[in-house]
């Protein structure tokens, strides 16, 4: 008996979650879907940790500026009248003693070298920031593309259900036909291959519009598969008629040509600062402290001060070498500069040609539907008639709902087309 109620519960749970309703599509704007991928996309918060990061090295790089500080705390017993015999070339007594005190250290100048290294690293963390606008670029074009492919998906799928619908209805009809003896079997089997088209079709826009949102739920950021309730986009305005200022739009605004730049300048000052290597450094040094503790010969305190002047004189060319390193580093840079605004130009000008092509679908597909519709209905009164074939009648459904996928389509793909223009001027951030 408790096996059957274990059984019988075990039913109803999975009954009533088989019946448990799905959660609702999550509703958004373009401007929402924007707003959630900059929050949450990964790729977004890692460059924003690298720009932080680059920008530690600045404050360690002018950490040279400042005084170091150093505590000791010292004990020592050694035997009477010792000394350090081998190891050195001095030879200094070692008195039995516990003292403590500070040591201070200061840079007093390198003639620059210490000014261009902090030079280059915040030009450095300058380019990683705009890093972080380069990523949100990237993240917000694939979240405009996913949408409008997504939006594309949801109208090919109305198009799909509506195609099945109204064959059905042709089907039933042509086999009422058949059944009172006014048309064919062959007929029925043309209609019903006509359906078997239009489900299949169903079935992939069904898989497509699924796919569409798992990479919309990819570019937002989520883990998890969701589902989405889009709101519709107006048309972007025409396209502009000259393509020349919109290079030169993209070549100010462009987040991958100021980080570019940025990097030029700080290869150009890394190099400048290896070439200060061959410049003296002088620096300042004291100490100061007690001896509470130790041999009568020392004094309770000590206290000394100096400087010292450290000139470079021959290290194998090992300077010469890193500056010439780096200046030929820095030369790399400016042209990796000048091949990255040669392919922004030319992104630019496809972006553009794409734009005009796909505003210019958008008449021609709207004309093209118009006949496909004209067309099929002067295809279905004729077969009413008896005029022509169900071969007709079916060719011009297909053009229909051909005609019918290419108007869908081409709304968005304008739209996905205007997102890449942007991107591509460098509107897009």
């Amino acid at each position: 008996m408790r096996q059957r109620h274990l059984f019988a519960l075990a039913l109803f749970s999975c009954a009533a979650f088989a019946q448990a309703p799905s959660p609702a599509p999550q509703r958004l704007t373009l401007k929402q879907a924007e707003t959630i991928a900059i929050a949450n996309h990964p790729q977004i918060k890692a460059a924003s940790l690298t720009a932080a990061a680059a920008e530690q090295v600045t404050t360690e790089v002018r950490s040279a500026y400042y005084p170091s500080v150093y505590g000791d705390l010292t004990g020592v017993q050694a035997e009477t009248g010792t000394r350090l015999a081998a190891g050195g070339l001095s030879n200094p007594l070692i008195f039995d003693r516990f003292a403590s005190g500070l040591a201070v250290g200061q840079l007093l100048t390198d003639f620059g070298r210490t000014h261009r290294l902090s030079q280059s690293a915040g030009l450095h963390a300058g380019a990683e920031r705009e890093g972080v606008v380069v990523t949100r670029a990237d993240v917000l074009l694939l979240v405009d593309q996913a949408y409008f492919r997504t939006l594309k998906a949801q109208a090919v799928l109305t198009v799909a259900q509506e195609t099945v619908k109204e064959r059905q209805t042709v089907t039933d009809r042509v086999q009422a036909l058949a059944n009172a003896k006014l048309k064919s079997g062959l007929d029925v089997s043309f209609a019903e291959v006509n359906l078997g088209q239009a489900k299949l079709l169903l079935v992939q826009a069904q898989n497509e519009i699924k796919a569409a949102y798992a990479e919309l739920a990819l570019t937002l950021g989520f883990p998890d598969q969701r589902e989405f309730e889009l709101a519709e986009e107006p048309l972007p305005p025409a396209p502009p008629s000259d393509v020349l200022p919109l290079v030169a739009d993209a070549f100010r605004e462009r987040p991958e040509l100021v980080r570019q730049r940025l990097a030029v300048q700080s290869a150009q000052a890394f190099a400048t600062a290896e070439r200060d290597l061959r410049f003296p450094t002088i620096s300042a040094a004291g100490n100061f402290g007690l001896v509470p503790v130790g041999d009568t010969t020392l004094r309770s305190s000590y206290a000394a001060g100096g400087f010292n002047v450290s000139i470079p004189v021959f290290n194998g060319k090992l300077f010469s070498a890193r500056y010439a390193e780096a200046n030929l580093r820095a030369k790399a840079e400016d042209q990796r500069l000048l091949d990255l605004e040669n392919n922004v130009a030319r992104e630019v000008r496809v972006a553009w040609l794409d734009v005009i092509t796909a505003y210019q679908r958008l008449d021609l597909t709207a004309q093209i539907l118009a006949q496909a519709r004209q067309a099929l209905d002067l295809a279905d009164a004729r077969y009413k008639l008896g005029l022509s074939s169900i071969v007709e009648l079916q060719q011009a459904q297909l053009n229909e709902t051909q005609a019918a996928i290419d108007q869908a389509s081409a709304k968005y793909d304008y739209g996905a087309k205007t997102a890449a223009l942007n991107y591509a001027i460098g509107l897009l951030r």
